[in-house]
């Protein structure tokens, strides 16, 4: 007893969790972290991959333009994936949707290293963006609902830390693979579907979505006679979104989303390139700029990680609301500083990380505050509608920063930063809505 005492208490909060809740929580980060790992690959050789399509002659404004259009492609996978899959995990149960989206982002992102023409690269980039937004929707329902009773947001939080561990091994693969060739980059992206050997034999839905499946099925057996509450839960789910009880909640949703998804986005597919493009300024071109865009990103995904795991602390000491809003000031204004007030490479390796803290750490606010909007048989489509919705609409972000590139007169640095401040946008959804820390998890 006393070994079992002192044991609890090295842990803390974490000795809470039975085997089930670990399994589920490991195999939803490691998902997410491949998830971002591949999703990100295109960022990382947009360059050399459009020169080689392209037969060698590329100019800026081509890159900013194909670019932004492939940009858009997979962020439009994203969000339709995001809408389709929130559906069926809503029906069908969270486990097998999670295991076919890790599938379709595995297979179709390796795909991309076979593409012989831009079109072909953009058709693989959207088949593999509707696994890519699957998968991140229907894991934050899981997490949510098997971790509802205690620490969720804590947990939701370190879950959301995959983005950033996905963008370090991202980073890694480009530095030990991308002097191969930036086909053997996006090849590496098929190991992910061996994570679904540990699902098949480890992974069962949570109470909260077996609950959901009794009750349809003890609505259906009763037939023609049931409640008119009854009535309501078996209409088909999107349709429930726009009710008076849940419209205002999705409306709150849909405009948090957009804020973040406008401000991360553009950056992260324009990042490396701006960092080339400094680098140039400098002398440092070809292989030579490799490590040092490598390295930038892997600091910046560094950053992020913090910026996941102590989202769910702060949110639970100061609220939902109020921490949010926190981290879109700080997107705003780092972002600023580091596009606008930095004319040469050498202070983004300690800018990087701040702006990656904020900039990927308010997305713990999507897997925190959004499931704690709406019920257990909506939660999966809600949060896909809001987070879909949301990329719809930043699916043209990057096109719209490389077309904008050309009136910059040739800064993607500028372009960039006007997109940033579209953080404004979720801080103002954060007035509107309510706030949730001290209420429990919707059934």
């Amino acid at each position: 007893m006393a070994a079992s005492q002192v044991r609890v208490g090295r842990l803390g909060w974490l000795a809470d969790f039975d085997r089930y809740r670990w399994t589920v929580f490991l195999v939803c980060w490691i998902g997410w972290a491949l998830d971002a790992a591949d999703f990100n690959l295109l960022t990382l050789v947009m360059k050399p991959a459009l020169t080689d399509l392209s037969g060698g002659h590329l100019t800026l404004a081509d890159l900013g333009r194909v670019g932004g259009y492939l940009s858009m492609a997979g962020l439009l996978g994203w969000a339709i994936g995001g809408f389709l899959f929130g559906i069926i995990a809503d029906y069908i149960g969270r486990v097998r949707a999670l295991a076919l989206s890790i599938l379709i982002y595995s297979v179709f992102t390796a795909a991309q290293g076979l593409a012989q023409t831009t079109l072909q690269l953009g058709i693989f980039r959207f088949i593999g963006g509707l696994g890519t937004g699957a998968e991140i929707v229907i894991g934050i329902a899981l997490v949510a609902e098997a971790f509802a009773e205690s620490h969720r947001a804590k947990v939701l939080g370190m879950m959301m830390t995959g983005a950033g561990f996905g963008t370090l091994i991202g980073g890694e693969v480009f530095k030990l693979v991308g002097p191969y060739g930036w086909r053997y980059v996006f090849f590496v992206g098929i190991l992910p579907a061996l994570l679904l050997l540990a699902m098949r034999r480890n992974m069962v839905e949570p109470p909260h979505f077996e609950n959901v499946r009794q009750r349809r099925a003890a609505v259906k057996a009763a037939g023609g006679g049931i409640a008119a509450q009854d009535h309501d839960f078996m209409r088909f789910v999107p349709a429930q979104l726009l009710t008076s009880a849940l419209r205002f909640n999705t409306f709150v949703g849909i405009l948090f989303a957009v804020g973040t998804l406008l401000a991360i986005w553009t950056t992260i597919i324009w990042l490396p390139t701006i960092q080339t493009l400094m680098l140039e300024k400098e002398g440092i071109t070809g292989a030579a700029a490799v490590p040092y865009v490598g390295n930038g990103i892997i600091v910046f995904g560094l950053g992020g990680i913090v910026g996941y795991a102590t989202f769910g602390f702060l949110a639970d000491v100061f609220g939902r609301r109020p921490t949010i809003v926190f981290y879109n000031l700080g997107t705003i204004i780092s972002g600023l500083v580091l596009y606008l007030g930095l004319d040469t490479y050498t202070y983004y390796p300690y800018l990087l990380p701040v702006f990656g803290y904020f900039v990927f750490g308010v997305f713990s606010g999507h897997a925190v505050y959004l499931p704690e909007l709406f019920p257990t048989h909506v939660r999966s489509t809600a949060v896909a509608v809001c987070n879909g919705t949301g990329r719809v609409i930043t699916s043209t972000g990057p096109l719209v920063a490389g077309l904008l590139v050309v009136p910059f007169g040739g800064s993607f640095n500028k372009a960039t930063a006007a997109m940033t401040c579209c953080a404004v946008l979720s801080i103002i959804a954060m007035m509107l809505g309510r706030e949730t820390r001290d209420d429990e998890l919707p059934r």
